[in-house]
């Protein structure tokens, strides 16, 4: 089935960009019983050379880890929570207590038990002190008792509704091993880069900037004969056309995340061998940003963050540089949330006349004609995940320019621009991808509030403090009627808008590009991130 043009612009209402866009090829049938052996290989457009989902929360870590390392609960296909690692769970009536009653005879890759005392270790060593988004969601998070070896309770100092722990569980609830990593530096443990789980897949080799290689678990706790794959490849490719080819080829069965350049997943998605669609990436929708340097004089005025919005032309970048797979975002929170979105326009409609109204304002008028507002340009560091942020980056340029504004880019690969942007503090924008994951309090409001540790990636590290901010997130992260909660992050929404300390540009959903001998995927709304422990290959 054909991937056309602008269909990500299709359908009112917003669920069309977190769900399976009209139009875009829908999953394979199953030729018949699952069958035993094969080697999966999954092109990745970048590596991360963390492995943990335990101390960086990201999908780039995800979808290599996440079949390594499990955590506590995952979405089923219907979206909802569904156990892993924990088989029951209960929550007191005033939120402040959960209790996990957690999965019996499993074991380590290395053969030791799993146990309370691992999740204890993971939760609060790892998802309250180092995770990027876990030191956020877990603040409140004061204990986690461990009455025995199969039961984990944690203990909040201030609400936490159940729904909210549940939908972050998949991403920032991750486990691993106490016995591995309690008494080290757990940033430089060698076991994040050569990790020990209780997954569907065990570690067997990592060699930098070629591959990443796991194999079967034979004694996985699933049993049933899972998994079904003997392993599983993960090859960097960052050349899109080389990607392109591998998956033409047959190399590679699975290029996840929109890692194929647009012209390619438009011209494969004719191809019978192929399927082609967001089914499978619902629980991960994105927004195309940027995000300001409020250390940076210029940038420091809000005026000057507005007059950058409003001098984007996003309708013309989304048709001339996106294919139309896009539309333009209208806030933190996307159009694919149907819990917590409230229909707005976009906020900062392309108006170059009031951006260049705005900057003069603010004091920064040019000398000339040609001249130039500020006196050094702005440095701007492109995430290096694909073919939106680097084209994003461009666009900003070629936009900045028509009012008085240089911007310099410098591409790193992905080490040097996480330490960059969130170590550094070495850049005045940078564009990237900020993934909605299910609850705003998951992966979104960690954007706008303060407290992350220096160097945490993918969370407020660009100088930004607003006291309101932080108590409307705490408020609603900690509040358990759902109407309430709802006009709270309304209220998250306007302040982010107001003061833009990233500017949510655009609003899109990724896209998978996968052989369709590849069985078993694609079933859950974050399959990319699970496990893949039922995953199969149909022979050729």
């Amino acid at each position: 089935m054909e991937l056309t043009r602008r269909q990500a612009l299709a359908g009112a209402g917003g669920m069309a960009m977190g769900g399976l866009l009209p139009g875009l090829a829908l999953g394979q049938t199953s030729p018949g019983a699952p069958q035993r052996g094969g080697t999966l290989t999954v092109q990745l457009t970048s590596e991360q050379r963390v492995l943990n989902p335990a101390i960086q929360a990201s999908t780039g870590v995800y979808v290599m880890a996440s079949k390594i390392v499990e955590p506590l609960v995952d979405l089923d296909a219907a979206g909802e929570p569904t156990g892993v690692l924990a088989e029951r769970w209960e929550s007191a009536a005033d939120g402040l207590t959960h209790t996990f009653f957690l999965r019996r005879g499993v074991t380590w890759h290395d053969g030791k038990p799993f146990t309370a005392k691992d999740v204890q270790f993971s939760a609060m060593e790892c998802w309250k002190k180092i995770l990027n988004y876990g030191t956020t969601l877990y603040q409140f998070l004061d204990a986690v008792e461990t009455p025995d070896d199969h039961t984990a309770v944690f203990k909040f100092s201030r609400p936490m509704p159940q729904g909210l722990l549940l939908r972050a569980l998949p991403d920032l609830g991750h486990v691993i091993p106490a016995h591995v990593y309690a008494g080290t530096d757990i940033r430089a443990s060698p076991a994040n880069t050569a990790p020990i789980g209780t997954g569907p897949f065990k570690f067997a080799e990592y060699q930098r900037g070629q591959y990443l290689m796991a194999e079967r678990n034979p004694n996985y706790w699933r049993g049933g004969g899972l998994p079904y794959l003997d392993r599983i490849v993960w090859r960097f490719i960052a050349d899109r056309a080389a990607a392109a080819a591998a998956v033409e080829s047959g190399q590679v069965q699975f290029s996840p995340y929109s890692g194929l350049s647009l012209s390619d997943i438009a011209r494969l998605s004719k191809d019978a061998r192929f399927t082609v669609g967001t089914k499978g990436n619902e629980g991960n929708t994105a927004h195309t940003v940027t995000e300001f340097n409020l250390r940076r004089k210029e940038l420091s005025d809000v005026r000057v963050r507005r007059a950058i919005a409003h001098a984007l032309d996003l309708d013309f970048f989304i048709e001339n540089f996106l294919y139309g797979y896009a539309k333009v975002g209208t806030g933190a929170i996307p159009s694919s949330s149907a819990a917590f979105y409230v229909p707005r326009p976009a906020p900062y409609p392309f108006d170059r006349v009031k951006a260049e109204a705005l900057l003069d304002e603010a004091g920064y008028r040019r000398p000339s004609r040609n001249g130039q507002r500020f006196a050094q340009p702005l440095k701007l560091l492109p995430a290096p995940w694909g073919e939106y942020t680097l084209n994003f980056a461009t666009f900003i340029q070629q936009s900045l320019r028509e009012i008085g504004i240089r911007v310099e880019i410098e591409a790193r690969d992905a080490p040097g621009f996480l330490t960059g942007v969130y170590r550094a503090h070495e850049f005045d924008l940078t564009t990237g991808w900020h993934q909605y994951r299910n609850d705003p309090a998951v992966s979104t409001t960690v954007w706008f509030r303060t407290g992350s540790p220096v160097g945490a990636p993918w969370t407020n590290q660009y100088g930004y403090a607003n006291p309101a901010m932080d108590a409307v997130i705490d408020a609603a992260a900690t509040e358990l009627d759902a109407a309430k909660r709802k006009a709270l992050y309304q209220d998250f929404v306007r302040l982010a808008i107001e003061d833009l300390p990233v500017h949510t540009a655009v609003e899109h959903a990724f896209i998978s590009v996968y052989s369709k001998r590849l069985m078993g995927s694609h079933n859950t709304p974050r399959w990319a991130s699970s496990s893949w422990h039922d995953a199969w290959l149909a022979p050729a």
